[in-house]
């Protein structure tokens, strides 16, 4: 049994690997490849099959969740999944495998591609992309962070974060050193100073926009940015700081803390984590992610 899972998780490691692309692979070291295993693994056999009672194999007792619609701690993780339904098989694969996947330290980056009915025509439907942070402790999943937006009518959930945002380090090679310094480019001086005329430096040509409101190529990129953004002198602070940055290869993933009005009492607000990452290889951002769905239709006015 010891030797048959020992290949299952093997399995696992190499669908995720054979998916990313090889300056993606070769920056996680021993240590952060199991790191992603384990997480996968709790992904499959806790989420994805709804075996609750194996959350205390994978999850901290006080498990830290930022989901604002979830209570914190494992028994509140427990308690909100093990109401989804009852547990199903436990399958050697992901059923919905992740669009990208890494480990940085004792973090591990989940993006998923989800689709979802085109709000402009229901006939259809489009793609968009989620993520999930998990932070590792001790062996087990300590926290967790998501893109969510709070449910009406249902109590906090979340918690106050658990980590020293600004406490937190990496190991960087000089690659990815310049890979977040191209990123930082279009993150701060394109989209928050508003400085398009830099796209042609730091982005290729042929860019990819996974976000389902922008058009995709440079060239769209720079029209639809500049007829909404106005240029401002570039400051060397941001004007909206990631709470985390995680650079591994060739992917730079930015988490933003943003404070959103509460859909039951708009004098309270409720924080929700944002991301933004982008691939860059050959010196130019060639693709990029974040949490965005498509904006429904503008009114007509009357």
């Amino acid at each position: 049994m010891r030797i048959m899972m020992k290949h299952v998780a093997l399995s696992i490691v190499a669908l995720v690997f054979g998916a990313l692309p090889l300056a993606a692979q070769s920056n996680m070291n021993a240590q952060e490849k199991a790191n992603l295993t384990f997480v996968l693994d709790w992904w499959r056999e806790v989420i994805q099959a709804r075996h609750v009672e194996l959350a205390p194999k994978y999850q901290a007792e006080d498990y830290i969740q930022h989901n604002i619609n979830i209570h914190t701690g494992r028994a509140g993780f427990v308690k909100f999944f093990g109401g989804l339904g009852q547990p199903v098989p436990i399958l050697p694969t992901l059923t919905q495998k992740p669009a990208i996947a890494f480990a940085k330290g004792d973090y591990v980056v989940v993006i998923w591609e989800r689709e979802a009915k085109d709000p402009v025509d229901a006939a259809k439907t489009y793609k968009y992309n989620t993520y999930d942070l998990l932070r590792l402790q001790n062996g087990k999943v300590q926290e967790h962070w998501d893109w969510a937006l709070k449910t009406p009518k249902i109590p906090y959930g979340g918690a106050p974060d658990g980590v020293d945002y600004n406490r937190v380090t990496f190991t960087l090679s000089p690659q990815e050193q310049k890979n977040l310094e191209i990123a930082t480019v279009e993150f701060k001086d394109i989209l928050q100073y508003g400085h398009v005329e830099l796209a042609e430096k730091v982005m290729a040509a042929s860019y990819i926009q996974h976000n389902p409101n922008v058009p995709t190529g440079r060239a769209a990129f720079v029209d639809f940015f500049s007829r909404i953004r106005k240029p401002e002198p570039i400051k060397a602070e941001w004007k909206d700081k990631p709470s985390l940055t995680i650079v591994s290869g060739s992917y730079v993933f930015m988490m933003f803390k943003r404070m959103n009005m509460d859909p039951d009492d708009p004098s309270k607000t409720y924080p929700a984590y944002w991301f933004d990452m982008v691939r860059v290889d050959n010196g130019l951002v060639q693709e990029h992610w974040d949490a965005a769905v498509k904006n429904p239709p503008t009114p007509a006015r009357n």
